[in-house]
């Protein structure tokens, strides 16, 4: 797999850390699950979050002895209509748990699903999903133990993670994945890591509960926005390196042209470029030629709906990590259990393809400015940046390279949205394959990472040939100071994957000058 992230080692996790995030089941933002997911800060489930918990878990035991309630008195999926031994009306929940037919039910119910198949996930993305579940129980809808969630918690503040296995899930509820990480809660499923929090009893309380909940697929989602929404911004330096090797024009930045097109996005693209380069909001044309290639003069249209396509893909990650939509849903102001399609991820699947295809457009783009860096007619160099020796290669290559690692992040780019499945004998007729579009988000990472990486080494080699130093003071001008130490100086021709390779690991500090360019 190209991804450099989908093979990350488990976090160094911190004996005491001062950093914290707060569980509250109503404010968990993407950020906050990255630096969970990182071991950067600690859990600490909200108090009134904890005690929503406890009532919504008495409500959901009440409720399960004395009615049908889907997975808890029943069985699951096709099975729905066959009923499991429940609570006698002379035994109510408060003084006791559950039969012990009723208990084996939960367990059968998680071992039955924890058939997750393919590679382990890396810890960053297990521990991602251990916040997102947390904190989605605490929203006090699951009607699930208490100590379900504590175990989770402990699980983020000490490192360890159940190993779950990467196939499972078709955008309907994450059951399998969930299922290995309920059975390692009840100490039947290995853990990875020291201070795995002690076995934890489950009944047919909680294993449905637990299970009902696209927590893997959001967790790795919010780990694939925060970084490639930084490599989009990381693209942009890159760009105004690359503007600057041309002697680009900045019209296509001037603010009359965007207030004349008021779409967000692409005005928000300029006024950060006119930042990157110094450019005036209305700068003078240029005195040579009349307009750039696409790569620089329509960077502006098709980054800024890369720009949008992050935030709306944010904001349904900002709903769906903060809510309850296990099915069934427990209520205990109602005292009712409502049965429903909540689990059901079609808007999460839509804006992460949406994010996927404008991502491709931000790397074509690239492709097409790198093409642009290989022409002699606009950097007054020898053709492919080379030396002087006859009929010399120089960075020809990096257009092959960049192509090929383009066409994984097409492949990558495919919809997941359009697939389709029945399952469970009919019964359930649609799925919205998030979960897959969630895993090609991920993967984009790496190919985006080395298409960029390939133009940046262009860039950095035509401006020292043109020997221009972008002004230190300026953006511009502090990514050219941190490339040009950590790229080789040779022009003759020689392998370039070194160069590629340090390219790519140097966008995530390209990234925070992006980030600088914001005010």
């Amino acid at each position: 797999m190209l991804s450099s992230r989908m093979v990350d080692a488990s976090p160094s996790v911190p004996a005491t850390r001062s950093a914290t995030v707060v569980l509250d089941g109503s404010g968990l933002g993407v950020e906050d699950v990255v630096r969970l997911a990182d071991g950067s800060a600690r859990p600490v489930p909200a108090p009134e979050a904890m005690r929503r918990v406890e009532e919504s878990w008495n409500a959901a035991r009440r409720l399960a002895a004395t009615g049908r309630v889907y997975g808890r008195s029943t069985g699951v999926g096709a099975n729905r209509n066959e009923d499991v031994p429940s609570l006698a009306p002379s035994a109510p929940p408060a003084q006791g748990g559950p039969p012990q037919a009723a208990a084996d039910h939960g367990m059968r119910l998680l071992r039955s699903h924890a058939g997750a198949v393919g590679e382990e996930l890396p810890a960053r993305q297990v521990r991602a999903a251990l916040a997102v579940r947390a904190n989605q129980l605490l929203a006090g809808g699951a009607g699930l133990r208490p100590s379900v969630v504590t175990a989770l918690c402990e699980a983020l503040e000490s490192g360890a993670y159940p190993v779950v296995n990467e196939f499972g899930s078709v955008g309907t509820g994450d059951i399998a994945g969930l299922a290995q990480v309920g059975l390692a809660l009840a100490g039947e499923h290995p853990w990875r890591g020291a201070g795995a929090p002690a076995p934890r009893r489950l009944d047919n309380n909680d294993a449905l509960a637990l299970i009902s909940s696209n927590a893997l697929t959001l967790g790795q989602s919010t780990l694939a926005l925060h970084e490639l929404r930084g490599l989009v911004g990381a693209t942009q330096v890159v760009a105004a390196l690359s503007l600057l090797a041309v002697d680009g024009s900045h019209e296509a930045y001037a603010a009359p042209v965007h207030a004349a097109r008021p779409d967000r996005g692409s005005a928000e693209a300029a006024r950060r470029m006119r930042a990157l380069i110094g450019a005036a909001d209305r700068p003078t044309p240029p005195l040579g030629r009349i307009q750039d290639p696409y790569g620089f003069r329509c960077l502006p249209q098709i980054h800024g709906p890369a720009y949008d396509a992050a935030d709306a893909l944010e904001r349904v990650l900002d709903v769906e990590i903060n809510a309850a939509a296990e099915n069934p849903l427990i209520v205990p102001e109602d005292q009712a259990a409502y049965h429903h399609g909540g689990f059901y991820a079609a808007r999460l699947a839509l804006a992460l393809d949406h994010f996927r295809l404008a991502l491709t457009q931000v790397a074509r783009l690239s492709t097409s400015r790198l093409s642009t860096l290989n022409e002699p007619a606009y950097t007054r160099l020898r053709p492919f940046l080379a030396d002087a020796e006859p009929a010399a290669s120089g960075v020809m290559i990096l257009e092959y390279a960049a192509a090929a690692a383009l066409g994984d992040l097409r492949a990558f780019s495919a919809p997941a949205s359009l697939g389709h499945a029945v399952l469970s004998r009919g019964v359930e007729e649609q799925a919205s394959f998030a979960s897959l579009a969630a895993r090609q988000t991920l993967r984009a990472c790496g190919a985006y990472r080395l298409v960029v990486g390939c133009e940046l080494v262009a860039a950095v080699r035509a401006l020292r040939l043109r020997d221009l130093r972008p002004d230190p003071g300026l953006p511009a001008g502090r990514a050219f100071a941190l490339a040009e130490p950590v790229l080789g100086t040779d022009a003759a021709d020689r392998p370039l994957t070194d160069d590629v390779a340090a390219a790519a690991a140097l966008l995530d500090r390209f990234t925070d000058i992006w980030r600088g360019s914001a005010s």
